[in-house]
């Protein structure tokens, strides 16, 4: 798996996502406590809304970005947002009102909005061999998972010397050392866009219908909303088991979730053996099973063992099922529009995690935890069926098809017949994805 950092381009990039993230971890505690600070026993209430928000810029400012940036540098437009976000970072320590707090925490991820599908859709573009793109996104799951268990740590141990205002330090040093090593890259040259398209609606909305025009990118919607209903319950309701059902502390909840991550970087570490074995679409429609059957059985824990398994085994399923997304958007996109379905990613699978968060809360006070892990199980299941309908089990990446309305003097047609055969992808000059008959 490591071998792709010898690709100088990806190590610097990587190293520039792996001190990002460290910034981003820290932040997050840092808001935690800043949060109680200026709201003390309604200091949930004002993070619940900032991960709102979160998720709001995430849902509607990405595809908005991909149209209206596209055609920028994507060195300078990535080292700006860094910056960006590093500005935004300084100034958070000195607030102190709630509402500075929720316009400054809007702006931050407005900018990882943009930043993040960008970045994702740059990897492909350097690292072409499949393989080691397949590394990358192995990589990339693990540094996510080691975040996860670093920032606090390192959150913990910076608070030992400082208050948690110079947490906020160690996010603006992260943020612009993810500058200098993006500035140290130099970028693949992207194929120009088609200029000829019409308005803002058309333009942000394309990466959209792209997507949900590809039948492989429909099962993959499917299976995140799987995805979500796991983690949801998982991020929720964790400490309700934990702390409540089983009346144990704080440091049993943060050890159940390094199950769920530990399981999460089995899934990375293995995936690129397992995808020399076997297809994306069975190793992920598998993941999806393995979360239906953890959702199930979590409905029924008796004991924290039982809980550890089983968080492992939804950290597994979860990663397995996020991990080879980048493939498949790779995989039907022209280089040119791969910003846009990376975008598109972002925005849909973030909308159901809008959803699934709240739902997991109030379902989970509502209904009871137990019984709504078995709701949420549902759920999965459902999605699951509709990704095999949605993801046919032929999925080859030549497609016959047939250009009815085309002119005999079209360029796309002038060296071939109006039925051929070329790799297929949805594009301008490809809107539907041709029927079997074709």
């Amino acid at each position: 798996m490591f071998t792709v950092l010898a690709n100088h381009s990806y190590r610097q990039l990587f190293l520039a996502q792996i001190v990002a993230l460290l910034g981003t971890g820290l932040a997050t505690v840092a808001l935690s406590l800043l949060a109680y600070d200026l709201a003390d026993d309604h200091a949930g209430m004002v993070i619940g809304t900032a991960l709102t928000i979160k998720m709001l810029a995430y849902v509607f400012i990405a595809p908005l970005a991909s149209a209206l940036f596209r055609a920028l540098s994507r060195r300078k437009l990535l080292v700006t947002l860094d910056l960006i976000r590093a500005s935004v970072a300084v100034f958070l320590p000195f607030v102190s009102e709630v509402w500075h707090v929720y316009i400054l925490i809007f702006i931050l991820q407005s900018a990882s909005a943009c930043f993040t599908p960008l970045f994702q859709a740059t990897i492909p573009d350097i690292l072409e061999n499949e393989e080691q793109y397949t590394q990358a996104l192995s990589l990339s799951r693990l540094a996510y998972d080691l975040e996860n268990l670093i920032s606090p740590a390192l959150a913990a141990l910076m608070l030992t010397l400082m208050t948690w205002q110079g947490l906020f330090t160690g996010t603006v040093i992260g943020f612009i050392a993810s500058a200098l090593l993006i500035l140290s890259v130099t970028f693949p040259i992207m194929k120009a866009a088609n200029k000829n398209r019409s308005g803002i609606y058309q333009k942000t909305t394309r990466g959209i219908r792209f997507y949900l025009a590809t039948p492989r990118l429909r099962g993959l919607l499917a299976m995140n909303v799987a995805v979500t209903c796991a983690g949801a319950m998982v991020i929720v309701n964790s400490v309700v088991i934990v702390q409540s059902t089983f009346g144990l502390s704080a440091q049993d909840t943060a050890l159940a979730f390094t199950f769920f991550g530990g399981g999460s970087m089995f899934a990375a570490l293995t995936m690129p053996c397992l995808l020399k074995r076997m297809q994306d679409r069975t190793l992920m429609l598998g993941a999806t099973l393995l979360l239906i059957l953890g959702l199930f059985s979590a409905s029924r824990i008796s004991h924290i063992i039982e809980l550890w398994t089983i968080w492992f085994l939804l950290g597994a399923g979860y990663a397995w099922i996020q991990t080879p997304s980048g493939r498949l958007l790779t995989r039907s996109s022209h280089e040119e529009d791969r910003p846009d379905l990376f975008a598109a990613q972002f925005s849909l699978s973030h909308a159901c995690w809008l959803f699934a968060y709240p739902l997991a809360g109030w379902l989970g006070v509502k209904l009871g935890v137990s019984l709504t892990f078995s709701v949420f199980g549902m759920v999965a299941l459902l999605a699951f069926l509709l990704a095999l309908k949605l993801w046919p089990a032929e999925d080859p990446e030549v497609v016959e098809h047939y250009h009815a309305n085309f002119p005999e003097n079209h360029p796309h047609i002038a060296h071939s017949k109006r039925l051929h055969s070329h790799p297929f992808v949805i594009d301008d000059l490809h809107e539907k994805w041709p029927r079997k008959s074709n």
